[in-house]
């Protein structure tokens, strides 16, 4: 995978599980970003509501960071800019913020019934699809190729 330039035509992001200064979702966010300014962002959504937790969280502004990615930072980059612009946060709270992102599963009606259409349609013999990430990456698994 280019890391610079990731085409998301041929391959999902990174998994929303994957950590960057404590923090998950960040480092897909970012995948997504740099697609977007490359125009290989496939089916992927920059700023979707998975990326929207994050900058709640952080306080951050989705085009302000797009904008630090079109500057061509890398992630230890980026990482440095959150970590300057961000609401502060203790370790502890980064970490504990990332574990429930973790656990994270449909909270209402909707949800519920959004999440078992994309889990009944991907494999619904999966029992253990419970919180968004498992869900996103199966999505991300069967996307491209893999047989659940």
């Amino acid at each position: 995978m280019n890391w610079k330039t990731p085409d998301l035509r041929v391959h999902p992001p990174r998994s929303p599980r994957v950590r960057l200064g404590g923090y998950v979702i960040l480092p897909r966010m970012l995948d997504k970003g740099r697609a977007l300014l490359a125009g290989t962002n496939g089916e992927y959504n920059y700023n979707c509501p998975l990326d929207q937790q994050f900058l709640t969280f952080t306080g951050l502004d989705a085009e302000a960071l797009k904008a630090e990615l079109a500057a061509g930072k890398s992630d230890a980059e980026i990482l440095a800019w959150v970590q300057a612009h961000a609401r502060p946060r203790s370790p502890a709270e980064i970490l504990a913020w990332s574990a429930w992102q973790e656990q994270r599963a449909p909270d209402n009606p909707e949800a519920r019934a959004f999440f078992n259409e994309i889990h009944q349609k991907l494999a619904p013999h999966r029992t253990d699809i419970v919180t968004w990430f498992d869900l996103l990456d199966l999505d991300d698994y069967v996307s491209f190729g893999g047989r659940p």
